[in-house]
């Protein structure tokens, strides 16, 4: 018998009290006990973002997010640049195609940012562009863009809308909406937020309303308009998914009493914790510029990656994420994103060692476990 311990960059653990609270019998969505809730919500999902902009629930996956800030901002031959740098940059491109427009490819390796110079060079060539798509924590490659330094720099000399896909950054890694001067900023729920699958959330400024309320509706269910008609009376404009509105409202009151600064330190201190116990077993990260979210760890050479999963899933509980496209079979990502401490990380290198050992690779026994703790005994 062995626990089981999630370290996948979403879902990521729900803390046992937003469970029991989500355990709950069901209430209905358009009486005032729900309402009180959301209320709550609302004004709650706003300090997360870090922003006194609007912020919108969806019931759905991160990607929903992703659609709807693409099918009610860009119309039909309207020019976007979007970063693909990875599975998810990628989607991007994906999703301003899927909808009409024209799509700018930053094309780069994964593991490798975009610089600001790149992004202004193309925005010069393409001055009728009317959105800048950015990821700020790749998850399949496990890499951070400085969308703060690339937003400073495009307002400068554009007004292209600044649009950030969020999902495993917001709550985990600093970002500052409204100081930054981003225009839509999106999350899902099974990340830094704590909670299952099934919610997505949209932050969205005054500059992007107006570029909505001049684009034509292409999507029913994922309309921003009417989200926002619906939560000027504090609802929401089809059933939400109740339950997961009760757990992220709890999540919310977690994140506030820790705060958010706390929490990003927090993630800091994991992450750093991770990348050094990793590279002291002898292992190499992807990324050029990791991200405090999630790790990605190149395979050693001469191991399988099927033996080693299968071997730390079954024989020591532990559950890490694969790699994706190209790199399938060829890294692991290893999640420190929402609901862990540093006894967490530990455990993770451990059960590493201790997976390593069995699948033949060679290493100092204990050095990645003694990097790890070292580091957080001389950083308290």
């Amino acid at each position: 018998m062995f626990k089981k311990r999630l370290f996948t960059p979403g879902p990521t653990p729900v803390p046992e009290s937003i469970l029991l609270k989500m355990a709950q019998p069901i209430i209905h969505h358009r009486n005032p006990e729900f309402k009180e809730i959301f209320a709550e919500l609302n004004k709650n999902i706003k300090y997360l973002f870090q922003t006194e902009n609007d912020v919108f629930t969806l019931t759905s996956s991160g990607t929903g997010a992703m659609e709807a800030s693409v099918a009610n901002v860009i119309d039909e031959n309207e020019k976007a640049i979007f970063v693909n740098g990875g599975k998810f940059g990628e989607r991007w491109g994906q999703l301003i195609k899927t909808f009409g427009g024209i799509p700018i490819e930053v094309k780069k390796n994964w593991g490798e940012p975009p610089t600001t110079d790149e992004i202004v060079e193309l925005i010069k060539a393409n001055p009728d562009v009317k959105a800048i798509y950015l990821t700020h924590s790749e998850t399949s490659s496990g890499t951070v863009t400085d969308v703060k330094e690339i937003a400073k720099a495009v307002h400068e000399i554009s007004d292209a809308l600044i649009i950030v896909d969020g999902i495993t950054s917001v709550g985990a890694i600093e970002l500052k909406m409204d100081e930054w001067d981003l225009d839509i900023v999106l999350t899902g729920s099974q990340k830094g937020l704590m909670i299952p699958p099934g919610l997505a959330f949209i932050a969205v400024s005054e500059r992007a309303w107006k570029k909505i309320n001049q684009t034509e509706n292409r999507t029913f269910y994922l309309s921003l308009k009417k989200a926002k008609k619906a939560l000027e009376s504090g609802d929401t404009p089809w059933t939400p998914a109740i339950t997961l509105v009760i757990g992220a409202n709890e999540a919310l009151k977690m994140i506030k009493n820790e705060g958010i600064e706390n929490i990003w330190q927090r993630h800091f201190r994991l992450a750093e914790g991770i990348r050094i116990g990793v590279k002291a077993l002898g292992l190499n990260l992807l990324s050029k510029n990791p991200s405090n979210a999630i790790t990605a760890v190149l395979m050693p050479e001469g191991i399988e990656f099927k033996k080693f999963n299968e071997t730390l899933k079954y024989e020591f509980g532990i559950t890490v994420a694969g790699g994706q496209e190209n790199y399938k079979g060829k890294l692991f990502r290893i999640s420190h994103l929402g609901y862990y401490d540093e006894l967490d990380m530990i455990s993770m290198i451990s059960a590493l060692e201790f997976t390593l050992k069995k699948v033949g690779y060679k290493f100092e026994p204990a050095s990645g476990v003694s990097a790890i703790q070292n580091y957080f005994l001389l950083n308290l």
